[in-house]
């Protein structure tokens, strides 16, 4: 995935992008899942992102898969920072119906200091534990561009309720966000969360 950066510094109405690896297995690990890759995008308009879609540079990724997960997301909310960018702008006029009918993706991201990474990888896997028996949640993953210090989770929910139950009411997860903040892991960290617009899977021949 690193090798692609050439390609995509000068594609019209990209805003930000990330190439990543991701860990092994659902939730957090230290080991890298070599099958899985993602690349995250921030569009100026639907229809530079769908004009992306249709080039080149993914029909090279499709050679090399047995498929491929498109989402297509619409920012709810998005604060702090990512490489000292705000790289997710909230989208207009979402409708609190759209709200109620659609999934939820949330997005967390942190940059670990050195001094803390010991910290955070042997208390992260409580992570793990509690997003794995948590109501409403169908998807989850690990995700990357540094292995051990720039980390961040992707996760797919049923509904923001969902979401308000695991994030205020999970003791596992509670005790998390208590001792980053305690122990000050993050130089830099952000949380987003997106409508699902669209979650489609291609399978490659």
């Amino acid at each position: 995935m690193g090798l692609y950066h050439s390609r995509l510094k000068n594609i019209d109405g990209l805003l930000f992008y990330k190439l990543l690896g991701t860990g092994k297995k659902p939730g957090f690990r230290v080991t890298p899942d070599f099958k899985t890759y993602a690349l995250l995008t921030s569009w100026k308009s639907e229809e530079a992102c769908d004009s992306f879609m249709d080039d080149n540079y993914l029909k090279e990724f499709k050679i090399k898969c047995n498929s491929i997960r498109y989402i297509k997301l619409l920012t709810i909310s998005c604060s702090g920072l990512w490489n000292n960018q705000k790289p997710f702008i909230p989208t207009e006029n979402i409708k609190k119906n759209d709200l109620l009918k659609n999934k939820i993706a949330v997005l967390t991201r942190g940059g670990v200091k050195i001094s803390k990474a010991l910290n955070f990888w042997t208390s992260i896997s409580s992570a793990s534990k509690s997003i794995s028996r948590a109501k409403g949640v169908s998807f989850y993953k690990g995700i990357g561009e540094l292995p051990l210090f720039e980390q961040a989770t992707f996760s797919i929910w049923d509904s923001i309720d969902h979401i308000k139950k695991f994030a205020y009411k999970d003791d596992l997860h509670l005790n998390i966000v208590k001792k980053a903040k305690e122990q000050n892991w993050y130089k830099e960290d952000l949380f987003a969360r997106f409508l699902v617009k669209s979650d489609i899977i291609e399978q490659l021949p």
